[in-house]
């Protein structure tokens, strides 16, 4: 890392460590509170560092590869050039004399010790969190705590969606925030006789703030999807018309409607005339805090008031969450089940209670939580949820905070994929640099998160968390806390306003207008919209429906992340894209090949690659490189150059029909394999076999023989092994030690493949739509 790069880190390290002032642990006593003002100010002037070192160092590294044309383009612009940095040093005297102004304030308000951190976190405690979270093992959330008490209300409500009665009718769960609700909902809703009743589902969310408009849109754009054509349509309808529209769109099916969280009577009146009732059995499921909103509806279906947990329930629910129960000596178990009792049987205090205490260590840690959350418990009642919410998010260290706190700038109940949340942390430099690769590091902060309980997992893929959210209390949290700090602000469209101090901007609805704001002196940071003269700030950029991108994209020195999304269809890189030398993820389906992508070598993913665009290119330069993704495989091509990937850990290759065979030469770093289509003659298994790494393998339609072999001790690491549309295999020989590890097996559309290995029928079976 160069000069700049070291003061800029420092900077924002030393100014943003004020982004929460409590701590859970009481031997480190408290500070006197710093004013919301002050904080705004240090927040600020943490920003303006960042962008004054940012520009000084684009505007230090421009230059032109002709040493001559370079000199001759600095005599004759040195007096521009010049007066960039004298505007630079002007703006960094400025900010100097905003930090002698705060720290005046300081001794005026006796405040001491303002960049205290969170405790025991200084630089030896960062790096061994780092070491503690980067990723080593995969993770796995186990979501059977979700139901602890709701497995017979789960069949009841089943019943109740799946009865022989033609009309259409609404079930609503309703309880007090924290109960689950949306959880039982979710369940219902992927239930697979669900699944197999109701062809035509869609999921919504209300919340408080709700727009009828945009619900309905988003009604009908998960019925029918988002082409160009249906977006530019439902933007031209009235109320009136998109009411219309989606009872016309609902009344031939059979449909089932999630309505979640709804606050407001009027929500679900403004809604419930659009859901047709064509006597097919149709259904609406409603979950609600409020009881009002349902108790006076004469079509209601049923109505389920959830119930709070036995204390033996709460119990229950609170040791499997923790992560060491055996390490619970008698002291603590007692010092417990005071607190479980305190939760009086709400589902999402007792895990988050759960996780903050399995990251306390020893009786003396959790007597201080218990002492910290009995300061606010009035006479014998429970304890407030937001106190142990609180609690937990001010247990975390900075970077941790800051991590958590993004979540708030995505819509409530939004599920968020578990890679784009890491690039984006990246791109915010939320995540340490060090020795540690720092997506291993980022991967290991989101699971810290899910193992407090902070963050749900919404989906998983071999034992790898690939999908998550947060629950809406949490949102509100995060919200909270990232407004008190000016970390981001929403807009608001019925203002029409947002924060000039925040440099994240989150737009959930009526992006036009925004457009319309005065964005020029505003140093915004993640968001998709920028003004033209800072984008070499972006981190992250990622597109949808292009046929390709203009040359001006090589401007975005600092781009990391890259995803390009065509549809069906490929799309051209310009050569200026290999100029983008820090890019770390370049995820698009393109066509035209790329010129000295070996110059990537910060790559960490190269997803979408066609074949062609490598043949001819020497791969030995992508020293980092972990994720490929090829089609348009053919006979002609020689998988050869992949050997020279040594950290390559995942490989997809798609084929356009037979290959000759596979060649012996794979990175031996390879843990996860999909080969598609490739329609091999001779078998696969010896060779794949060898891979000493190899975890993960789906092969799916790749090999045309009659027998596969694995033999004597082969597949030495091999966890999970999914065959599919392997039409003519018939006989699967399985030698002594072979996938000694195996722990899931999927096997689908293989139809003459009578018998499998002894062994293997022991094996848990996986299901192709868990898969994908």
């Amino acid at each position: 890392m160069n000069e700049q790069g070291k003061w800029r880190v420092q900077i924002a390290c030393n100014l943003n460590a004020r982004l929460g002032n409590d701590h859970a642990d009481q031997d480190h006593p408290p500070q006197p509170p710093i004013s919301k003002y002050t904080q705004n100010e240090i927040n600020s002037i943490a920003n303006d560092a960042v962008a004054i070192l940012e520009t000084y160092t684009f505007e230090d590294g421009k230059g032109d590869d002709d040493e001559f044309a370079s000199r001759l383009k600095a005599c004759v612009c040195i007096y521009r050039k010049e007066k960039k940095f004298y505007n630079v040093a002007k703006k960094i005297q400025s900010l100097k004399q905003r930090i002698i102004d705060i720290s005046r304030k300081r001794d005026t308000y006796g405040i001491t010790n303002i960049n205290s951190t969170n405790a025991g976190e200084g630089p030896s405690h960062q790096s061994a969190m780092v070491r503690t979270l980067r990723r080593t093992t995969s993770y796995v959330d186990d979501q059977d705590y979700n139901f602890v008490g709701l497995q017979d209300v789960v069949q009841k409500l089943l019943a109740q969606l799946l009865k022989a009665d033609p009309r259409r009718s609404v079930l609503s769960i309703h309880g007090m925030g924290g109960l689950g609700k949306t959880t039982l909902a979710r369940k219902l809703y992927t239930s697979p006789d669900i699944l197999n009743t109701f062809r035509t589902r869609a999921w919504i969310c209300v919340s408080q703030e709700y727009n009828t408009m945009d619900l309905l849109r988003n009604i009908i754009k998960s019925f029918q999807g988002r082409t160009k054509e249906t977006l530019d349509l439902l933007e031209r309808m009235t109320e009136g018309d998109l009411e219309i529209y989606l009872r016309d769109l609902l009344k031939e099916r059979k449909y089932l409607v999630m309505v979640d969280d709804v606050w407001q009577k009027e929500a679900w009146d403004s809604l419930k005339r659009a859901f047709p009732d064509s006597k097919n059995g149709s259904r609406v499921i409603i979950t609600t805090r409020e009881e009002d909103v349902v108790e006076r509806e004469d079509d209601i279906g049923f109505v389920h008031k959830l119930r709070f947990l036995s204390q033996e329930e709460s119990w229950d629910l609170f040791r499997k969450k923790l992560l060491d129960v055996r390490s619970m000596v008698p002291e603590m178990e007692s010092l417990a089940k005071d607190m479980v009792e305190k939760c009086r049987g709400l589902p999402l205090a007792i895990i988050v209670l759960s996780g903050l205490l399995s990251h306390k260590k020893g009786l003396n840690e959790w007597q201080k939580v218990k002492d910290h959350l009995w300061k606010n418990i009035k006479e014998d009642k429970s304890i407030e949820i937001s106190n142990i919410l609180s609690l937990s998010y001010n247990d975390l260290s900075t970077a941790l905070k800051q991590c958590f706190l993004y979540f708030g700038i995505f819509p409530e109940d939004q599920v968020v994929g578990a890679d784009n949340i890491i690039w984006l942390w990246m791109a915010e430099r939320f995540i340490p640099r060090g020795e540690e690769i720092m997506e291993d590091v980022a991967e290991g902060f989101l699971n810290e998160l899910i193992r407090r309980s902070l963050v749900q997992v919404a989906d998983t893929f071999w034992e790898r968390v690939i999908a998550c959210r947060v629950h809406d209390l949490h949102h509100d949290l995060a919200i909270q806390k990232a407004l008190e700090v000016n970390f981001f602000d929403i807009y608001d469209p019925r203002s029409h306003s947002i924060s000039s101090l925040c440099i994240r901007h989150g737009i959930h609805s009526q992006g036009k207008r925004y457009f319309s704001l005065d964005l020029s002196n505003l140093k915004l940071r993640s968001i998709m919209f920028f003004d033209p003269g800072s984008l070499y700030h972006l981190k992250l950029l990622r597109l949808r429906g292009l046929s390709a991108l203009p040359s001006s994209i090589g401007n975005l020195k600092n781009l990391q992340t890259l995803v390009v999304d065509a549809g069906r269809y490929t799309f051209q890189l310009p050569r200026e894209t290999a100029d983008l030398m820090n890019l770390r993820h370049l995820v698009a389906r393109y066509s035209k090949p790329l010129a000295h992508i070996h110059k990537l070598t910060r790559l960490q993913v190269l997803e979408g690659v066609g074949c062609d665009q490598l043949k001819d290119v020497d791969l030995v330069d992508l020293v980092n490189l972990r994720e490929l993704s090829m089609f348009h495989i053919s006979k002609s091509y020689s998988l050869n150059n992949i050997s020279s990937l040594k950290t390559l850990s995942t490989l997809t290759l798609f084929c356009t029909g037979r290959i000759e065979k596979l060649h012996h030469l794979f990175p031996n770093s390879i843990n996860m394999m999909l080969l598609e289509n490739s329609k091999l003659t001779e078998d696969p298994m010896p060779i794949l076999g060898m891979l000493p790494n190899l975890r993960n393998l789906i092969l799916e339609d790749a090999y045309e023989g009659k027998e596969i072999m694995c033999s004597d001790n082969s597949f030495s690491q091999l966890e999970f092994l999914h065959l599919r549309d392997l039409e003519k295999l018939e006989r699967w020989d399985f030698g002594t030690g072979a996938m000694p590890l195996i722990k899931g097996l999927g096997i689908d559309d293989c139809p003459n493949l009578k018998e499998i290995p002894e062994r293997m029928k022991y094996v848990e079976r996986l299901k192709w739509n868990y898969m994908l």
